[in-house]
This record gives C-alpha cells, sequence and structure tokens, in this order.
C-alpha cells in the first residue's frame, strides 16, 4: 500500500510538471500576469498566504550564507538563457532582414514553377510583355517600372585574409531598378555606368569579401571588373553585387534571357490585376507575387532550421541546469531543516512551505534570466553574421536581433527550469516528518 502511495504521488508530480510546463507555454502574458495578481493576493489576504510570505522572507534572508550553493543555480539557467536567446536571434535577424527586402507595392515574376530567382529563367520576349501588363505604375517620363533581372553566382576572396573564397550573388539590373528600391541608398562613390564593367557593391558584400572598395578592380567570370560605388539598403540587397544586366549577360554568356522581373504596382491592390493580366496572356508561362510574400517565404526554412537547433541545444543544457537547481534545493532543504521542522511544530501547514522553496528557487530562476538575456542583448545584439540564403547563390549578410519577445521566451524558459527545480525539493521539505528532522539535527 505505502509503495502505491509513493507511486502515486511521484505520478501525481510529475503530472504536475507537465500541466504547469504546458501552462506556461501555452498562454499568453495577459493571463500569466491575471495568475500572478491572484497569487500575490492569496499572500497578502489568506492566512497560508502570509504564512508562505513569512517562509519564504526567512529563506531569502539566508540566501547571502548560501551565496556559492545559489550561484550554481543562477549561473546555470544564465546560462542556458544567453544561450537559447543569441540561437533564436540568428533567425529573428535573418528574417527580418528579407522581411524588410519585399514589400506590398512591388511584385516579382518568376517562370511557372520556380520557388527562386535560381531556378527561373524568362526570354527576351516574355520580359518585354511582362512589363506592360496591367497594374505596373509608371514613372515621370511614362515608362513603366519595371526590371528585368539576371542574378548569377561569383567567387571572391573572404575579407577574413584566410585566402578562402565565398559566393556572393551578383544581379543585372536596369536603369529602373534603382526607382524600384528606393530605400537602396549610395553611400560611396557613384552608379555603374551603363555598357561598362562597373560594378556597384552592398555595404554587406563589402564586409564579407576583400576588394570591394571604390576604384579596386575584381576578376568576375573571366573579366575585370571596376567596383565604382557603394550602397546600403538595409535588407537582403546590401549582400549583393549590382552590375549593367547586358553586361552581365555578356559576360555569363546568357544572352537576352533574364531570371527575374521586379515591377511597382500603382498600389498594393493593383496586385491581383497585375497577376490576372499576366496568367490571362497566352504567351506568358509565369508566376507573380508581391516581393512581400516572396521574400517572407525564402526566409521560412533557413528561420525554422535556427529555431529548431537553438530549441534543441536549450532543451540539453536546460536538462543540466535543472539538475543543478535539484542538487542545490535539495541541499538547502537539508540544512534547513532544522528551520522547517520548527516552522511545522508551531502550526505552519505543508503548503506555505512548499510555496516559500519554490518561490526561492524561483527568485534565483528569475535572477538567472535577467542576467543570461542581458548578456545575450549586449553580446549578441546587432552582431554580424552571414550565412548561405535559400533561394540565393550567394551569401546573406544580417544581423541579430535580440528582441523583447526573445528575452520574453528566455524568462519563461528560466522560471520553467526554476519550477521543475524547485518542485520535488519543495515537496520533500513539506513532507518532513517534524520529529525525524529535530531528531537527526
Amino acid at each position: 500500500m505505502n509503495k502505491l502511495k509513493s507511486f502515486l504521488r511521484g505520478l501525481g508530480l510529475v503530472l504536475v510538471v507537465v500541466i504547469g510546463i504546458v501552462a506556461w507555454v501555452v498562454l499568453p502574458w495577459s493571463a500569466l500576469l491575471v495568475l500572478a495578481v491572484l497569487f500575490a493576493l492569496w499572500m497578502l489576504l489568506a492566512r497560508t498566504g502570509r504564512q508562505a510570505g513569512s517562509v519564504t522572507r526567512v529563506g531569502v534572508s539566508t540566501l547571502p550564507q548560501r551565496l556559492g550553493a545559489s550561484s550554481v543555480v543562477v549561473i546555470g539557467i544564465a546560462g542556458v538563457v544567453a544561450v537559447l536567446v543569441s540561437m533564436l536571434a540568428m533567425g529573428v535577424g535573418y528574417q527580418q532582414t528579407l522581411g524588410r527586402s519585399g514589400s506590398a507595392d512591388t511584385a516579382i515574376v518568376l517562370r511557372g514553377g520556380s520557388a527562386s530567382e535560381v531556378s527561373s529563367v524568362l526570354d527576351n520576349a516574355s520580359t518585354t510583355v511582362i512589363a506592360q501588363a496591367a497594374g505596373i505604375a509608371r514613372d515621370a517620363a511614362g515608362k513603366p517600372i519595371a526590371s528585368p533581372e539576371l542574378v548569377v553566382a561569383a567567387n571572391l576572396p573572404l575579407s577574413d585574409g584566410s585566402g578562402d573564397e565565398g559566393s556572393v550573388q551578383m544581379r543585372g539590373v536596369g536603369e529602373q531598378a534603382w526607382a524600384l528600391r528606393p530605400e537602396v541608398k549610395l553611400v560611396a562613390g557613384r552608379k555603374f555606368k551603363p555598357g561598362l564593367r562597373e560594378l556597384v557593391v552592398g555595404q554587406g558584400a563589402q564586409h564579407q569579401f576583400a576588394g570591394l572598395t571604390p576604384g579596386h578592380e575584381i576578376k568576375l567570370g573571366s573579366q575585370t571588373w571596376t567596383v565604382v560605388g557603394v550602397f546600403e539598403s538595409n535588407n537582403a540587397t546590401d549582400s549583393e553585387l549590382w552590375g549593367d544586366a547586358n553586361v552581365v549577360a555578356d559576360t555569363y554568356r546568357r544572352g537576352s534571357s533574364r531570371t527575374s522581373v521586379f515591377v511597382r504596382l500603382t498600389s498594393p491592390a493593383a496586385f491581383d490585376t497585375f497577376k490576372a493580366a499576366l496568367a490571362g496572356d497566352p504567351r506568358l508561362q509565369v508566376d507573380a507575387s508581391t516581393t512581400q510574400d516572396y521574400f517572407s517565404k525564402q526566409s521560412e526554412g533557413v528561420t525554422k532550421a535556427i529555431t529548431i537547433i537553438g530549441i534543441v541545444v536549450g532543451v540539453i543544457m536546460a536538462i543540466g541546469a535543472v539538475f543543478g537547481a535539484l542538487n542545490t534545493m535539495f541541499a538547502t532543504v537539508a540544512t534547513r531543516a532544522r528551520e522547517i521542522a520548527t516552522l511545522r511544530a508551531i502550526g505552519f501547514r505543508g503548503l506555505p512551505v512548499v510555496v516559500a522553496v519554490m518561490l526561492e528557487t524561483m527568485l534565483l530562476a528569475l535572477l538567472g534570466g535577467i542576467v543570461g538575456g542581458a548578456l545575450a542583448w549586449l553580446v549578441f545584439n546587432g552582431y554580424s553574421a552571414s550565412t548561405l540564403a535559400q533561394g540565393t547563390v550567394g551569401t546573406l549578410s544580417f544581423k541579430l536581433a535580440v528582441t523583447p519577445a526573445l528575452l520574453w521566451t528566455g524568462l519563461k524558459w528560466a522560471l520553467a527550469i526554476g519550477f521543475v527545480g524547485g518542485l520535488f525539493p519543495a515537496v520533500r521539505a513539506a513532507r518532513l516528518p517534524v520529529t525525524t528532522a529535530l531528531r537527526e539535527l
């Protein structure tokens, strides 16, 4: 019978842990805030709540005497939060960079069935027809703001001095490319001249690859090119090299074909008209989407992969932090056995003891979460990174973004670790027989 009771108690604790973590993950912050307010009212108004507050104050007051053991919990949880937040910040930064590359009033047209520019080929006749479709905005001269563009891969030595080469995306564009992307601003030099082997380079590419400063010559596609300008865009375009589309096509033997056509629409609402015009033209076999949707889809795969890796690493580290918290709190309960037994002997019930031990552990976990989040923000927020971008032929430079949402996620992980690490020692403290504790100490 005793074994059955022990098994049922253990099973009940496991269920409490599972239900608590699921609720902690699923419930929105507003619901958690309501629960926190209700808990605070219970501690202020209920007799057992006030008892829990009294025991908690005693435990917290002795923390300086247990600084070493308490530091194990704080440092362990801080490490989990710092690693988790910094890894998730990679995915957020990558997603934000691609997200800023598109808008609802611009569209991209690819060959039918193509998932990205890399796999798309459009002949000259198709690009001409696309540029005349309904819904496209026109400039002051009455020309459609449409840019047939060509994307190719180029290899350049990395700027780290290792001598290794990396892949960079080279984009052949026309004069309307600048009107299509008003966020692209020259910060040094000038624009390339049509018909010449001249390049303007994004700041991200300039930082990642060697020799991309105005006035320098580089070799691409067996030809020598001159870098004449540097631009910034604060999006994926920052990682590209731009040159005249006809010259790029001649250098890489692409003839008159292009990989895509970018257009500016008269308004976001004009996209349906534009797409219907393309679908209704028997000369075309193309797919169109807003650049906002296109770049959002391009970021999904890499962002999901980074998030999964971050969570797996976080879970592995969290398990270690939980065991550290368990060891620390079990040791704390053992050293305070006489104190807890005395409180039980003078009328304190088991619930206040459980709450007190839990609150002490959660306080240490909260401190660890704050420290870990602060470290992640100070060290990694705005940190430059690069990776091979999905749907491109080059690396994408981006900056890690430690957002408030990620910091909140880190705090939730920290408190979840504290909850698991404190529950079992708390229950043990509440069940500790008074006579046994007083006799042992």
